[in-house]
C-alpha cells in the first residue's frame, strides 16, 4: 500500500530534513547501531480526515495518558532502526502514529511495502510526555531529538560534572556563542533506566526550563521548532565539551569565560 502521507510535499520535506540530520548524527559517531531517535509533531500538516489513513486495526495503550495530544499525528523513528539507514531511506525507517481522541493510546500507519510491523522508538514515553507538555503550553516546539553524543556522555562519566551547575559552567564558559544561543543552559538528569515512564516524567520537568537535557552516561535530548533547530542546539553544546577535552588533552586546565565575562554578554544582548 502506498503511503498516503508521502503525497504531501510538506511531509516529504520533513522526512528529507530528518534524513539529513540522521546522516550527520551517524557521521559524528553519535548514532551507533540503532542509537538515537527523533519525533516530529505533524498535526499541523495533516487534515482532519487523517484518522482514516491509519489502517492498523491494533490500538496501543500508553502507561500514562497524554491527554493534551488528543488526535495529534507524529512521525517517529522506528524501534531498532539505524540512523545510517534512515538517512538513505527515511520512509522505510519511520512510523506514523495518531494519538486517540481520548489521549490514552495510539494507532500506527502500516505500510506493507516497507515494514508493516515497525513500532515507534523505545523512548516513546519520553517523546510523548515532552510533546504533551508542548501542546498543553501551546508552544511552537514540534521536534525532539535524542542522540548519543560521545563528548557529552564522556563528560558525565567524570564525577565532577554530574550536576547541572558544573555542566553549565562548561556550556557557557567554553564559548561565548553558547551564552547567546543556550541562555537557559542545559538540564541534567542523573542516570535513570531508559525507555521507562519514570525517565519520561523526570525529563519533562527539566524541559520546563531548558531546551536541552543531558541524560547521565546516556546522551542528550534537544527540542526545536524544526529538526535543524533541535540539532543546532546539540551541536553547540557538544562544541563546548569538545573544547574542554581539547584543552585537557593538551595538558592544560581550561580557563573558561569568567562570571564577569558571561554577565557582560548577557547584559549586552538580553538587557
Amino acid at each position: 500500500m502506498e503511503n498516503p502521507f508521502l503525497k504531501s510535499e510538506k511531509i516529504r520535506a520533513v522526512l528529507s530534513e530528518m534524513a539529513e540530520v540522521a546522516q550527520i548524527l551517524w557521521e559524528r559517531g553519535w548514532a551507533e547501531k540503532n542509537a538515537g531517535n527523533i519525533s516530529v509533531n505533524i498535526t499541523h500538516l495533516v487534515n482532519e480526515k487523517s484518522s482514516e489513513l491509519f489502517n492498523d486495526p491494533g490500538f496501543t495503550l500508553f502507561q500514562i495518558p497524554n491527554y493534551s495530544l488528543k488526535g495529534n499525528t507524529f512521525i517517529l523513528t522506528g524501534t531498532g532502526t539505524r540512523m545510517r539507514d534512515l538517512a538513505k531511506k527515511p520512509e522505510e525507517n519511520i512510523c506514523f502514529i495518531r494519538i486517540s481522541d481520548t489521549g490514552i493510546g495510539f494507532q500506527r500507519f502500516c505500510n506493507s511495502q516497507t515494514n508493516p510491523d515497525l513500532q515507534p522508538t523505545s523512548e516513546l514515553p519520553t517523546h510523548m510526555a515532552v510533546h504533551d507538555m508542548f501542546v498543553s503550553r501551546k508552544s511552537d516546539e514540534k521536534v525532539l531529538i535524542h542522540t548519543h553524543a560521545t563528548e557529552i556522555i564522556a563528560l558525565t562519566q567524570i564525577p565532577l560534572f554530574r550536576s547541572k551547575e558544573s555542566i553549565n559552567r562548561i556550556v557557557w564558559g567554553m564559548h561565548p556563542e553558547n551564552v547567546l544561543f543556550v541562555p537557559d543552559g542545559v538540564g541534567f538528569l542523573p542516570y535513570t533506566l531508559p525507555g521507562t515512564d519514570k525517565i519520561a516524567q523526570v525529563t519533562v520537568k527539566e524541559f520546563e526550563t531548558h531546551q536541552s537535557v543531558i541524560w547521565e552516561k546516556h546522551g542528550i535530548l534537544s527540542t526545536g521548532k524544526n529538526i535543524s533547530e533541535a540539532f543546532d542546539t546539540i551541536d553547540l553544546l557538544v562544541k563546548s565539551a569538545k573544547i574542554w577535552f581539547c584543552c585537557r588533552n593538551a595538558g592544560y586546565e581550561p580557563e573558561g569565560l569568567s562570571d564577569m565575562q558571561i554577565e557582560e554578554i548577557r547584559k549586552k544582548y538580553f538587557s
